[in-house]
């Protein structure tokens, strides 16, 4: 009954009443008009609050749930219940009109920035505060360019995401954004997934047989006859007849002259290690790498990385393999596929400036949206190794002597026995890159470059009994791949140590004869020698045969002093020089090299180091230190900077 009605009934009853009874049957009848008034009131009040807290529960996030979701390693696509009874009612149409409202904002805003939003995303189901992420991954396959490395840039930057948020952009974004993730300083390690299952091994078959079988399966063909050599003798032998008849060398600049550290004494002294040797150079040869991914080598060298976690030797030359096959554009799909975008991200972020440095230069073989030069074999950038806003105005090349490395040649002084005690206490207090560390934050708007050429085959070449490289050939090598990397196109300055000043000389000399290197020569703007023989050493006539024995090579020959083609070259370069304006300063040594315990050599002395042009520096260490400084406040170093800046001054105020 309503309650109209019911008034109307009690007003009769009241009208009809004696009047004697009329004062009491009023009140009696208002009490029961309140009394069911009251209860009308507080029952729809009470369902009114049930109707709200079931639309609030039914419209709540459970913060459980996505707990949950956090560390499940897929997506979950919201679905549409199949009972009709949850499809209807205040809580169904209320969510319906919520979703409608949020995509109408979404769409008004995309017309306001000119931006029409994707049908595909202006339909999804997700929560408002999902949409910019979706937003982002949209940008990151945009046809637009700059609003691809935008979108690329904002998610690096996210370091307030969920776990699941993160596993969204793993999972769906593209080939290209990925590289860019990997190649931005800041980005989250939980944008890449893990690597797929590796396949198992054969059926008896170990790791060592079954990268034999791949090194069987490449051609024989392209490839010099040491390596030919080798990659025979990898297959034939075992592992402990190689380590038993491994013997050194030591040669002339670098590191080298000490001694070099036989293969029998570290963990990858074996039959593996041989054949990486040998896939190296085989990954130079493009139709090689296209039979090394047919056959499934880039799962293999991926189960050889993880075993050899505690072998760095071992995983750069994996990372040497990867590197030279991204430089085929057809296998970056494969690359990808295979997880090694993820495992190069991770190396990334190494302290260890070795590994950076190959996890970045195959990274940048990869990255087509923002690279367009190529980092051949050998070739390392130190400087900038990850995508960067700040503009690179000149380029500075290093290049060490043989025997040396692209990394350690550079190091600061310090003993041998310490150095990775020192290294292990940061950067700040001791660097094993010098120019990695300390110059390229002093400028950095410069590429840092350092060149490695064939260090890791010389100890097989002391054993090949086929002729060994010179001078020339290398400095051809290596002018090849530098112009691959683009050097030339900046202004530029060489810096060198010992024999590597010498393959400087001659790639000038030769580039000048060139019109198409013509802008190498121009750009050109000057060069720093460490100790660099340009008159000849004595070296190539001292050997040692105490436990190690000394094999002058092609390139210790031609630096006798009566070497014609070193006075051919030393000739040629000051033809070359005399009506350029290049700078050049000379640092030589003045004290002994001590070889081993009973041989004290002053390798270059002070008129050898005499180039004829620009000033000549004499310092107090020996050959090997040269380069080396002690601090970052050592003349060595402050003198190398002040040049640079001087020589480069005009350049980097454009």
């Amino acid at each position: 009954m309503s309650l109209a009605a019911c008034c109307v009934a009690c007003g009769r009853r009241m009208a009809t009443s004696p009047p004697s009874l009329k004062s009491s049957t009023y009140w009696r009848e208002l009490r029961n008009i309140i009394k069911f008034t009251g209860s009308l009131i507080l029952g729809g009040s009470l369902f009114f609050t049930y109707e709200v807290l079931a639309l609030k529960k039914s419209l709540t996030l459970d913060t459980q749930v996505v707990e949950k979701e956090k560390t499940k390693s897929y997506i979950y696509v919201n679905t549409v219940s199949l009972d009709n009874r949850e499809n209807h009612g205040i809580t169904y149409q209320a969510r319906k009109e919520l979703h409608k409202a949020v995509r109408k904002v979404l769409a008004t805003s995309a017309k306001i920035l000119r931006s029409p939003f994707a049908d595909t995303f202006s339909t999804v189901d997700v929560e408002d505060h999902e949409c910019a992420i979706w937003l982002l991954l949209r940008n990151s396959m945009s046809g637009d360019k700059a609003a691809r490395l935008q979108a690329v840039q904002e998610m690096s930057q996210a370091h307030h995401w969920h776990d699941y948020q993160y596993r969204i952009i793993a999972q769906a974004c593209d080939m290209r954004t990925l590289i860019g993730l990997a190649r931005s300083k800041e980005s989250d390690l939980r944008f890449f997934l893990p690597p797929p299952p590796l396949p198992s091994l054969k059926e008896d078959s170990s790791i060592e047989e079954e990268l034999r079988q791949l090194l069987a399966s490449l051609p024989q063909t392209e490839v010099d006859e040491c390596i030919q050599y080798f990659t025979s003798l990898a297959l034939s032998e075992s592992s402990q007849s190689l380590a038993a008849q491994k013997g050194g060398l030591w040669c002339f600049g670098g590191n080298g002259l000490p001694y070099a550290e036989s293969f029998g004494k570290v963990p990858s002294a074996t039959v593996e290690m041989f054949c990486l040797e040998a896939i190296v150079k085989h990954s130079e040869i493009p139709s090689h790498c296209d039979k090394i991914e047919a056959n499934g080598g880039l799962q293999l060298l991926q189960r050889l990385y993880q075993l050899y976690r505690d072998c760095p030797k071992v995983q750069r030359n994996i990372m040497r393999v990867v590197g030279n096959m991204a430089l085929n554009e057809h296998l970056h799909p494969a690359i990808v596929r295979s997880g090694w975008v993820s495992l190069m991200a991770e190396a990334m972020k190494s302290q260890h400036i070795m590994e950076a440095s190959h996890a970045a230069r195959t990274l940048a073989n990869l990255d087509r949206e923002t690279v367009q030069e190529k980092y051949q074999d050998g070739v390392y950038v130190l400087h900038p190794q990850c995508r960067t806003s700040q503009p690179i105005k000149a380029d500075v090349l290093f290049i060490h002597g043989l025997m040396g490395a692209a990394f350690r040649t550079w190091r600061q002084q310090d003993l041998d026995q310490v150095l990775m005690e020192k290294a292990s206490e940061g950067e700040d207090r001791y660097t094993t890159c010098w120019p990695k560390t300390w110059l390229a934050r002093d400028c950095p708007a410069l590429r840092i470059i350092s060149v490695e050429y064939d260090t890791s085959l010389s100890d097989w070449r002391a054993r090949c009994p086929m002729e060994r490289k010179s001078i020339a050939f290398r400095s051809s090598e290596l002018l090849r791949k530098l112009r691959a990397a683009g050097v030339g196109d900046r202004p530029m300055i060489w810096v060198s140590h010992s024999m590597g000043g010498l393959l400087v000389k001659k790639m000038l000399v030769e580039a000048s004869k060139k019109p198409e290197m013509s802008t190498l020569i121009n750009n050109t703007r000057g060069m720093i020698f460490y100790s660099v023989p340009h008159h000849g050493s004595r070296l190539a006539e001292y050997s040692v045969n105490y436990r190690y024995l000394l094999f002058p090579s092609l390139e210790v020959k031609e630096l006798s002093k009566d070497s014609p083609a070193l006075k051919a070259l030393q000739d040629d370069f000051l033809e070359f020089a005399k009506d350029k304006n290049f700078q050049v300063l000379n640092f030589v040594e003045t004290l002994p090299t001590y070889v081993g315990s009973m041989i004290k050599l002053h390798v270059v002395p002070v008129e050898s180091a005499d180039l004829g042009i620009g000033d000549l520096i004499p310092v107090d260490v020996n050959h090997l230190n040269i380069c080396k400084p002690k601090t970052k406040d050592a003349f060595l170093y402050q003198r190398t900077l002040q040049f640079i800046h001087e020589t480069l001054a005009k350049d980097l105020e454009n």
